[in-house]
């Protein structure tokens, strides 16, 4: 077998991929015929590389993560994530005030984290505040990242400055009817003081008309929206990730005559959905204004931030060639036993801000919608999802995807480029995967910076290409 290759970077193939369950190294095309001429190992850079808008996403529920926060990237510039949520009765239905004196003590609205904070929890001190929705949130509305929620500036309800301790349980008194309180444990979570003037407007001295359903008292409470102050927010922020559902807790005592109790009520929160935008720094702009051409670097973000387009116009061709030179050979006589792309993050960027745990890749169909390449699905000539990467090796500072199949198609001509991109993914899609996502997510807020077709540098992005030109009796 001979070994040719196109730059001074090559032979460094990984040996495994993070949490899967074979190994990459292990998964290839076994050519063994009386009509193979020969062998050969390409190293390639001549990859088109380009950072692009990520496709708007759906942010209403139920998701396993909402993003809430504001942060200043260096690099990428300004994230701001906003969350709008629905209010709901006590019970979801028809609700009755307790008996005697009601007298309010306080409210919180709790929101519990979920993995996934991003940014600085060091040195960053947040402020987040809570207003009133002018417009009625429809728990059957699908809504995006790119809506624009109408609320009352001039109504905040809260407000509280904290500290991003995302995985620090809380100590808290459980307030039980009738009996002591008691002291208890309550997973992570952030506790924003609300008016209890509010509390008292739309609870305690609304109507019974109003609290005779949960439909009519919504048409009162649209709904609340929850934003980091940017002004009063410290340092260069972070995105919390925050789960779906949790409650407005009200602390009250009532007093019947006789006795004097205290209690606490759940107005819960059901629905969620956040309202996402970027502002791009230079740098950022000017890459995706200049999509003609390869790039020495490209950009990857999270919260439908940015993705990359890929192409492999160059290797096609060199392979095309190869054969063209044989008379009365053609495009078949070629056999790929193996296609590894092979990302590196560029050095300098992923420090104090780690690169993306977990990245994706996926093409786009006739009908331009995204569908999983060959190798990402059960095609018997590659390894599935389990091979097929994505994973970052903080290691050796790389993802690798397998590409067997898909190059193979493209060069028979089985399959149509009408694009390839590489984008963000949840990494909850790193604990035993059984299909390979390819949808645009915000529950993922990190950013990979990556080196792209930058041919001074031994990073650039590359691909690695074993493959077998077998002689055909024409």
């Amino acid at each position: 077998m001979k070994y040719f290759r196109l730059d001074l970077l090559t032979l460094l193939i990984s040996l495994f991929i993070l949490n899967s369950c074979k190994n990459q190294d292990t998964v290839g095309l076994g050519v063994n015929t009386p009509g193979q001429l020969s062998g050969n190992f390409v190293d390639t850079s001549t990859i088109v590389v380009n950072t692009v808008p990520e496709d708007s996403v759906v942010t209403s529920g139920p998701l396993p993560k909402n993003p809430l926060g504001y942060f200043n990237d260096p690099i990428f510039g300004v994230t701001t994530s906003n969350m709008a949520t629905d209010l709901n009765l006590p019970g979801g239905g028809a609700y009755t005030l307790p008996s005697g004196t009601i007298t309010v003590d306080s409210a919180r609205l709790v929101l519990q984290y979920a993995d996934g904070f991003y940014g600085d929890s060091i040195t960053s001190r947040y402020k987040v505040n809570v207003y009133t929705l002018n417009e009625k949130f429809n728990a059957g509305t699908t809504y995006y990242n790119t809506k624009q929620w109408n609320y009352n500036q001039s109504n905040l309800i809260g407000s509280l400055t904290f500290n991003a301790r995302t995985h620090d349980s809380l100590k808290i008194f459980n307030i039980i009817a009738g009996a002591p309180d008691t002291l208890v444990a309550v997973p992570p979570q952030v506790r924003i003081p609300i008016n209890t003037s509010f509390i008292n407007q739309v609870l305690f001295n609304a109507s019974s008309t109003v609290l005779s359903s949960n439909a009519i008292f919504q048409n009162l409470v649209k709904g609340l929206y929850v934003t980091i102050d940017q002004s009063k927010t410290t340092g260069p922020g972070g995105v919390f990730m925050i789960k779906p559902a949790d409650s407005l807790f009200v602390y009250y005592r009532s007093n019947n005559g006789f006795t004097i109790d205290t209690a606490q009520i759940e107005l819960p929160l059901t629905n969620f959905a956040t309202q996402i935008s970027h502002t791009y720094t230079t740098t950022i702009q000017t890459e995706l204004n200049n999509t003609s051409t390869s790039r020495n670097t490209f950009y990857l973000q999270g919260t439908a931030g940015l993705r990359a387009k890929v192409s492999f116009p160059h290797l096609l061709a060199n392979l095309r060639a190869s054969l063209r030179n044989r008379p009365g050979k053609k495009d078949s006589d070629i056999v790929i036993n193996r296609a590894e792309l092979v990302i590196t993050p560029s050095p300098g960027t992923f420090i104090p801000y780690e690169p993306i745990p977990k990245i994706t890749m996926y093409r786009l169909d006739l009908a331009h919608q995204r569908t999983l390449i060959e190798d990402a699905s059960g095609d018997p000539r590659s390894g599935g999802v389990s091979t097929f990467g994505g994973f970052y090796d903080p290691t050796q500072r790389e993802y690798h995807f397998l590409l067997t199949a898909y190059l193979q198609d493209l060069l028979f001509g089985y399959s149509v480029d009408y694009g390839t991109y590489i984008g963000p993914i949840d990494i909850n899609s790193l604990t035993a995967p059984t299909n390979v996502d390819i949808a645009p997510t915000p529950q993922v807020a990190s950013r990979t910076v990556a080196v792209g077709s930058n041919k001074t540098s031994p990073y650039q992005i590359r691909l690695n290409v074993i493959y077998t030109k077998v002689a055909l009796n024409l």
